[in-house]
């Protein structure tokens, strides 16, 4: 056990100081466990969830597939337009794009889509891109909280439950809207002199054809209703006893055979260090379990808790917030489950997983390397000239967390106690 906990530790160190890349200390660690038979190869690959792994690569795989079309960065320029150059305007349609996409997609895949065409959309309008980028990644955290496949934490959850997608909406929607306008609106408050906009700029981007964004109209026809028709799927899929990763697949296999795009091309833009980190993190999980640290952990919240179901709710919720904000949010929602279903006496009491889920998500807000998400748009920011240091996010990145888990806490309150 000791051993099991210790190597977890150093990966998750590792993981938070960013000096090695995250990917390459999971993998070193499932190596370690294995190699000091902390875990038997064959309990290890038990414990890699395949359902997150097929679900996550069939998202990747449709959305590198629609992305050639131009459609996301119609959307981004569509935003500006809407806006009309006025800064509250402007920052209500990217966060309220960023949302919806991180809902619907995946809120790292959005950042990925949303940041590069926000720089854009900043040097037309001559303003600071660093306030937009920051209240995008914020937006697409508080948005992928609301689907099973907006947020890692979520996929995660729904790998080692029965949750459908349907009930995700239902429980963790109503509360993301309500967090997304108010945290949107006091960062905007926070921001607001470094968005002033000149008409002269405004105009500029009220000029621009956002037709001419969509670079491949034959193969929009033929790829955006098959994302379409994927994610109606996801709302059918527990009726139809059809699991998440099966419709993620399926929508992903239809499209390559629609799609003019090679096969080889395609698999290209699966995220494969991604997916080889949640394999390295399933199994260092794994021995956790394995060794009986995981059983430990539960027992220990349940005695300090006193069997209370008022403190073990907002206790995960807190717990998960404040975890996720010192290491990254998937490896300690992947630590967290195991603990949460030892404390779920009641199998049909989901609100435990509601509760972390909650704290996991918006808990990804408070620091750059608290989110996959984050990480990637502090990446490209990087490299487009305009790096957010991890004490400028911060400063944004606390409050956002405070006020939403705040809000998070009522609903907990109001909806399941």
């Amino acid at each position: 056990m000791a051993l099991a906990v210790g190597i977890f530790a150093l990966v998750l160190a590792a993981i938070a100081t960013e000096r090695v890349d995250r990917t390459k200390a999971a993998l070193l660690g499932a190596i370690l466990v294995l190699l000091t038979q902390t875990i038997e190869q064959e309990q290890a690959i038990e414990a890699v969830d395949w359902n997150t792994i097929g679900l996550l690569a069939g998202m990747m795989l449709m959305v590198k597939l629609t992305e050639p079309t131009g459609v996301y960065t119609w959307v981004a320029i569509r935003a500006g337009q809407l806006s009309e150059g006025r800064p509250l305007r402007l920052v209500i349609a990217l966060a309220l794009v960023t949302a919806v996409l991180s809902a619907f997609l995946d809120n790292l895949t959005t950042v990925l889509l949303v940041v590069p065409m926000t720089f854009l959309l900043a040097d037309a309008l001559d303003i600071d891109p660093i306030p937009l980028v920051i209240i995008e990644i914020v937006a697409s955290n508080i948005g992928g909280t609301a689907t099973l496949i907006g947020d890692p934490p979520n996929i995660l959850i729904a790998g080692a439950t029965d949750l459908s997608f349907a009930e995700f909406i239902v429980h963790l929607a109503p509360i993301s809207a309500v967090v997304l306008v108010v945290v949107t609106a006091m960062l905007f408050l926070a921001y607001r002199k470094r968005l002033q906009v000149a008409p002269e700029a405004a105009e500029r981007v009220r000029r621009l054809d956002a037709r001419r964004a969509i670079e491949d109209p034959e193969e929009l026809k033929r790829t955006i209703p098959i994302l379409l028709a994927t994610i109606v799927l996801f709302f059918l899929h527990k009726p139809l006893h059809i699991e998440p990763a099966t419709v993620a697949l399926t929508g992903a296999t239809a499209m390559l055979f629609f799609t003019r795009q090679s096969v080889e091309k395609a698999l290209q833009g699966i995220e494969w260090p991604t997916l080889f980190f949640f394999i390295g993190l399933f199994v260092l999980v794994g021995s956790l379990e394995e060794t009986g640290f995981i059983d430990d952990v539960a027992e220990s919240i349940a005695d300090v808790t006193d069997g209370d179901r008022t403190a073990e709710l907002l206790g995960i919720a807190w717990t998960a917030a404040i975890g996720s904000a010192v290491v990254d949010n998937i490896p300690f929602t992947a630590a967290m489950i195991p603990v949460v279903d030892q404390l779920q006496t009641d199998a049909a009491d989901d609100a435990y997983w509601w509760s972390l889920a909650l704290g996991a998500c918006y808990g990804g807000n408070a620091t750059i390397i608290a989110a996959a998400a984050n990480v990637a748009a502090s990446g490209l920011a990087e490299r487009a000239g305009h790096p957010i240091s991890f004490m400028t996010f911060l400063r944004a990145g606390i409050p956002a967390v405070l006020v939403s888990m705040v809000l998070a806490t009522g609903y907990i309150a109001l909806r399941y106690l």
